[in-house]
């Protein structure tokens, strides 16, 4: 197996592996929970995104890994790292503005990721083994991010839940 295919597969399995274990474990427990409460449950994760400026470390990633490549997932990664602190502190404190920021988290947050995906393998096309010590980031950590942006989504767009009118 080529290096190309190693890295595609990991992927597609850390996807499948996080999905199955969101539809098991996670979701049914979030659909007990405050909407709030879920959110916050699925973003603090994304907290640690900071961990995408390993990506302009030299000795953690290759000294040729493009910097068309290493500096928007970088900073995409802070950035999303930034509105999941904000977007948790919004949730907790039950502001007014917290979905807001809960929506524009997780729409800066997912299309960072993809577009770092895209730009791996179609844009710049990274050459096998430039991500170095890095690699586990696009195969482990970015499927459940995108996992746990899809549940986010999925809470975002869920109807509230109507409230019955009290009878007497």
């Amino acid at each position: 197996m080529n290096t190309k295919e190693i890295i595609g597969l990991s992927v597609l399995l850390g996807l499948v592996a996080f999905g199955r274990v969101a539809q098991l474990y996670i979701w049914p427990r979030l659909q007990v929970m405050d909407r709030e409460d879920a959110l916050n449950a699925l973003i603090a994760p994304h907290m640690i995104r900071y961990a995408g400026l390993s990506f302009l470390m030299p000795g953690i990633v290759s000294p040729q890994l493009p910097p068309a490549f290493a500096l928007p997932a970088a900073y995409g990664d802070l950035t999303a790292s930034l509105l999941a602190i904000v977007a948790t502190f919004a949730l907790s404190a039950r502001a007014s503005w917290a979905i807001t920021a809960v929506w524009l988290f997780n729409i800066e947050g997912s299309i960072d990721l993809l577009f770092a995906y895209y730009q791996g393998v179609v844009g710049i096309g990274l050459e096998p083994g430039v991500l170095g010590a890095a690699f586990y980031i696009p195969t482990v950590y970015v499927p459940l991010l995108l996992v746990s942006h899809f549940l986010v989504f999925r809470l975002l767009l869920k109807p509230a839940p109507r409230v019955r009118p009290h009878s007497t």
